[in-house]
């Protein structure tokens, strides 16, 4: 009989650990997604009536933000980039074209809320706005 009740144990207990690696959540499934990395597709310009197509490509390590800004089929790495977890706020800096084709520096500000992200643009001294859905 003591042999019986060992095995009778033995299986609670297997069961028990099965039940119970079930319902705890993994590392994984705890951790926040990551609000910023990713492909990035929306509009910006100096004003309502004149915005162009961008597409951003982000890549968040948990410290360092790094990607390509692509106004026009031809993407720029951004030479400076922040993002702050706790505030969503953004912010990321690249040389490249102005209207007139010539290069010139952008500091872009923005803000992440859920899968948008909106701010505003100096084009070397041009200033604009821009808004961004995470695709």
């Amino acid at each position: 009989m003591s042999g019986m009740r060992h095995t009778n144990i033995l299986a609670v207990c297997l069961l028990a650990a099965l039940v119970l690696s079930r319902c705890a959540p993994s590392a994984s499934s705890t951790a926040a997604p990551d609000p910023i990395s990713g492909t990035w597709v929306g509009e910006w310009g100096p004003s309502p009536t004149r915005q162009t197509e961008v597409t951003v490509e982000l890549k968040w390590d948990g410290t360092t933000l790094k990607g390509t800004v692509d106004p026009d089929r031809k993407p720029f790495e951004l030479t400076k980039a922040s993002f702050d977890p706790k505030t969503n706020a953004v912010t990321m800096e690249l040389d490249g074209p102005n209207s007139s084709r010539e290069t010139v520096h952008y500091v872009i500000e923005g803000k992440v809320s859920g899968t948008t992200m909106s701010g505003t643009f100096d084009r070397a001294g041009e200033k604009g706005t821009f808004k961004i859905q995470k695709k």
